[in-house]
C-alpha cells in the first residue's frame, strides 16, 4: 500500500522531467533578428548559452570587403568581422523559461547591454536588453529559423 502511494506521488514528477529538460534548452538553435538583417546561432557550452552571428543580409561593406566591428569600443577589435561575432554571451537558465545573467552586444553601436531571454507564447525569442534594471530597456522579438 505504501509503495502505491509513493509511486502515485512520484509519477507526475517523473513524467514532467522530459519537459523540464526540453525547456532548459529551448533557446538552442538559429534565430533571425527582428529586422531580418542577421541570424544568430545559440549554442550551449557547459551551463552557459551563447549566440554567434552566422548570417548577415549584407555581409560586405560598400567596398566589397566583409563588414567589421568598426564601432567596438576596443580599437584592437574594430577589424574583426561581424560575421562570427559573439552577440549573446554567458546566459544561464534560471527556471520558468528564463535565461538571465548574460549580455547582448550590438555591433551597430558598439555597446554591450545586460540582457534576459525568454520564449513568448508565439515561439519567438524575447530579448530584453537593459542597463541597470530590466524595467528600463528595450525588447526585441526574434523568430526561429526553420
Amino acid at each position: 500500500m505504501k509503495l502505491r502511494i509513493i509511486l502515485a506521488l512520484l509519477t507526475p514528477i517523473l513524467f514532467s522531467m522530459p519537459c523540464i529538460a526540453q525547456n532548459v534548452n529551448a533557446v538552442l538553435g538559429m534565430w533571425q533578428s527582428e529586422h531580418g538583417n542577421a541570424q544568430v546561432q545559440i549554442s550551449k557550452s557547459g551551463e552557459n548559452y551563447n549566440g554567434k552571428i552566422v548570417w548577415l543580409k549584407e555581409e560586405n561593406s560598400d567596398s566589397g570587403k566583409p563588414k567589421t566591428d568598426q564601432n567596438n569600443p576596443s580599437e584592437s577589435l574594430r577589424s574583426q568581422p561581424i560575421l562570427g561575432l559573439e552577440a549573446l554571451s554567458d546566459f544561464t537558465y534560471k527556471g520558468d523559461g528564463v535565461w538571465d545573467g548574460g549580455t547582448v552586444y550590438d555591433p551597430r553601436s558598439g555597446k554591450k547591454y545586460s540582457c534576459k531571454l525568454s520564449i513568448d507564447g508565439n515561439g519567438k525569442l524575447e530579448i530584453r536588453a537593459f542597463m541597470g534594471i530590466s524595467l528600463i530597456g528595450k525588447t526585441q522579438y526574434w523568430s526561429r529559423v526553420k
